[in-house]
């Protein structure tokens, strides 16, 4: 994770205006293992952002994103959430309350090679998004 210095520097340098919403944004994704989507950040910083809009948000994500400072993750939702753990990992999302955690790294190196002898194609890279039922669900039930 990027200290707000470091983050500072590579806004600039990318042509993007430095703003405290913009570094809170990034600090809220860094401090958190939750993967929120837009709405629970803007929910988070509002209170100590009270000008901030959710449009600011949306667009500072997209900006991290593009700058390969944070993930995107698409499940299934119809919001995507985000991570700010850029290190190769998976995900596991409950299916009763939608609680995401993150999985360390997987040993993949058999079924990249069968994707790369079935299709032909060099496998650069892969995310896999497991889903079951989180403990404290399960505990529940």
């Amino acid at each position: 994770m990027l200290t707000s210095q470091s983050l500072a520097g590579v806004l600039r340098n990318s042509g993007f205006k430095v703003t405290p919403q913009r570094l809170a944004v990034y600090e809220a994704l860094a401090n958190t293992k939750s993967h929120p989507n837009a709405e629970l950040l803007y929910n988070e910083l509002r209170p100590k952002y009270p000008s901030m809009s959710f449009a600011t948000v949306y667009k500072t994500v997209e900006i991290l994103n593009e700058l390969g400072l944070i993930t995107v993750l698409n499940t299934g939702e119809g919001s995507s959430r985000y991570d700010a753990d850029v290190t190769e990992h998976s995900h596991i999302q409950c299916s009763v309350c939608g609680r995401v955690d993150d999985i360390g790294p997987l040993s993949v190196a058999k079924l990249d090679e069968e994707v790369t002898h079935d299709t032909g194609y060099e496998v650069q890279g892969q995310k896999f998004y497991f889903y079951g039922v989180c403990p404290a669900c399960k505990n529940k039930a």
